[in-house]
Formats: structure tokens, sequence, C-alpha cells
């Protein structure tokens, strides 16, 4: 058992996406780079986000942020529902459980369903999706998944977009 953190550059050249640079990279470029990560080791990855170049002004401290224990106490309240509900922590949640206690109303289950096709998603990422979904859950204090926790778990997916299709 492990946790992977890993990063990569948007392109080859660094720089897709950037507001203050210009990308050098055309599509094929990119689809090639991109490539490079198999999609079963993409489809393993529960979280895939982007992170932007941060303002000058960010830097500096200038912006309001959230403290470091106003997040760690979030985080360990969220810990907490999950030991009391599971005894054990969403990660750890076995297939039986994952349906006991990963539930979505109908409306959801046809969303992630969609999702999961249009993205060529397997069943490992079904199941990685509910769990990721259940603890934003949790985060947000939340007894059930509701379609904003569904939404956002599966916008972290955004990985297998360029790298499956």
């Amino acid at each position: 058992r492990f946790q992977l953190v890993a990063s990569m550059n948007p392109c080859p050249c660094g720089y897709l996406g950037d507001s203050e640079r210009r990308c050098a990279c055309g599509p094929e470029q990119i689809r090639r780079y991109r490539g490079r990560i198999s999609g079963p080791l993409a489809d393993r990855i529960d979280l895939h986000i982007e992170v932007p170049r941060l303002a000058h002004r960010v830097l500096r401290g200038e912006t309001p942020e959230e403290t470091s224990a106003t997040v760690r106490a979030r985080v360990r309240a969220a810990r907490d529902r999950q030991l009391h509900r599971a005894n054990k922590p969403n990660s750890a949640l076995k297939t039986r459980e994952i349906e006991r206690y990963c539930t979505l109303g109908e409306g959801d289950h046809r969303l992630l369903e969609q999702a999961l096709e249009r993205l060529g998603l397997s069943p490992r990422a079904y199941h990685r999706i509910l769990k990721v979904a259940r603890t934003i859950a949790d985060l947000a204090g939340s007894e059930d998944i509701r379609t904003p926790h569904l939404t956002e778990a599966l916008s972290y997916r955004a990985l297998d977009r360029t790298i499956l299709r």
C-alpha cells in the first residue's frame, strides 16, 4: 500500500494553457506526449488535476487563503466520518462496502454511466470515482453523495480524456 503523487507538464514545452506564455506544441505533439502514460496506469490514478501558474500576488500572500489549520480540521472531521461509518477510510473500501456506503440517486447513476461510456473507463475507475465522490461528500459534511460531489470526482479524471481518447 502506497500513495503515488506524480506530476507532468501539460505538453512537451510546458506552456499549454498558461496565461502568460504561448504553447509552441501542435495537437499531434501533445497527443503523443500524453500518450506516453498508458491507459492502464492512468486508470489507477484517482485524481488528475491541473495546477496553473500562481499569480505573483498569491505568491506574495496578498490574497486570502484558507489556513492549514482550517483544512486540517476539515480533513480530520471527514476521516472521523469515514472511520465511524465503515471503520476504515474510503480508500480501503471493498466492492461490497462501496455498494453500501457510496450510493447514488438514479440521475447520478445515469450521469456516471454516461461519463464512463464517454471516457471509456473501466470498472476499476467506476469504483475509484465513487470512493472519491464519497470523500468529497465527507469533506463537505454531507451524509449522501450528491450531484456536485459526483461531478467534482469526475472532473478529477481529466487525464483519462486525453490519454484514452
